[in-house]
């Protein structure tokens, strides 16, 4: 979408260069990226980039209003005690979408009061930087500048912040075996926070503890990484210390958020580039089916998600308050690689809410980009070029 800048890539790109960044993400075994990273960043000119903005800030607006965010959207088996009026995080997907006129504009797929790639995505610019000679004119934010400094202070403040670095963990389900293990690494470089299986946490009372260099540490804060529900699709795995115990930490960010600000929103947000939704079980007559695509509301990595449904979906549903009809956008497929094919791309906004700011502020961004019908980590078509984890570029 900015021209010049598609074609200086293109014609800078080569195997060295791409093997050149895999390397760089694959060399401190097992903490590595355990997805495929696309040949390339893409460039969204200012027009787009202020669409998204205002979607991202109207969406803001109306999470602060009060009134659509409610404590009743946490399930009751899975609430987490000691809830916090703050969310750290906040994840906006947007497909980059063709509309009726054949303008391009950003419709939200989905939100997540949870982290995602902080760290990870700053290195990554950094790498397609460094090979293909991008210059200052280009932002990872849309309307302004990115000051990486900032960026860092302000993810160190919120995670960290005036506490001990041993008494600060970073806590996933076997992180050494995730996906995201990459970011975990690069998260502990920047923070000096201990990755932490869950397994290995275990509480005396309401304090918890880990062991450290072979001596047992308290825990005052965990950056929590945990979804529950991969949690309870682990097989074989017993933590001793349950989520839902009450102990003497703070959370960052507070396990409720995840459900509090998530697919549940949906159907209550209201703005040009929000897709109508419905719960399943009020979905209008008036509807067609073939219009919408039928997803859980709180399974990650697009399971679950039904981009056909039909009636007798619906009907064998036995939760049908636990799913989302959310009508279907267009993808547009506008990214051309060397050899002439066209993928599609989703941009996810990353929103962080450090202590002295009023609201959330725009953090950074992730970028998936595709070739198949779907547009997940799961369905990126892993052996296609032009797929896989990137970052989008502004103009500034």
């Amino acid at each position: 979408m900015i021209k010049d800048k598609r074609e200086q890539v293109n014609k800078a790109f080569s195997a060295e260069k791409y093997d050149k960044i895999k390397d760089y993400f694959q060399k401190n075994e097992p903490y590595i990226a355990r997805f495929r990273i696309s040949e390339t960043p893409i460039f969204l000119d200012k027009q787009f980039g202020e669409k998204l903005h205002s979607a991202c800030e109207s969406i803001i607006d109306q999470i602060e209003s009060g009134g659509i965010v409610t404590p009743k959207d946490v399930p009751s088996q899975l609430d987490v005690p000691r809830d916090n009026s703050r969310y750290h995080f906040l994840a906006m997907d947007f497909g980059i979408c063709e509309n009726q006129n054949g303008e391009l504009e950003p419709q939200l797929i989905e939100l997540q009061a949870f982290p995602s790639l902080f760290y990870y995505q700053m290195h990554l610019a950094d790498q397609y930087q460094e090979n293909f000679q991008l210059d200052d004119s280009l932002s990872v934010l849309p309307n302004q500048k990115f000051d990486k400094e900032k960026y860092k202070d302000m993810m160190h403040d919120i995670i960290v912040a005036d506490v001990p670095e041993e008494n600060v963990i970073l806590m996933e389900i076997n992180p050494k075996q995730q996906k995201t293990a990459i970011d975990f690494l690069l998260t502990q470089d920047h923070l000096g926070i201990e990755i932490v299986n869950l397994s290995e946490i275990w509480n005396e009372g309401d304090d918890l503890y880990y062991i450290k260099e072979g001596v047992q540490t308290p825990i005052y804060r965990i950056y929590n990484r945990v979804i529950f529900d991969e949690l309870e699709n682990t097989k074989d795995y017993n933590p001793q210390f349950k989520l839902t115990q009450c102990s003497n930490m703070e959370w960052i960010t507070h396990p409720n958020w995840f459900f509090k600000i998530s697919k549940t929103l949906l159907p209550r947000l209201k703005h040009e580039f929000v897709p109508k939704a419905f719960f399943a079980n009020e979905f209008p007559a008036t509807e067609s089916l073939n219009d919408y695509v039928l997803k859980p509301l709180f399974s990650f990595a697009g399971k679950g998600v039904n981009i056909h449904p039909e009636q007798k979906d619906l009907d064998e549903l036995e939760n049908p308050e636990n799913y989302i009809l959310q009508q279907k956008v267009q993808y547009a497929a506008i990214f051309q690689d060397p050899d002439g094919e066209m993928a599609k791309a989703e941009i996810r906004m990353l929103y962080i809410w450090p202590k002295n700011e009023k609201r959330p502020v725009p953090g950074i961004n992730l970028v998936r980009m595709t070739k198949s019908e779907k547009v997940n980590v799961d369905h990126l078509g892993q052996e296609k070029i032009w797929t896989g984890s990137s970052i989008a570029f502004f103009e500034s």
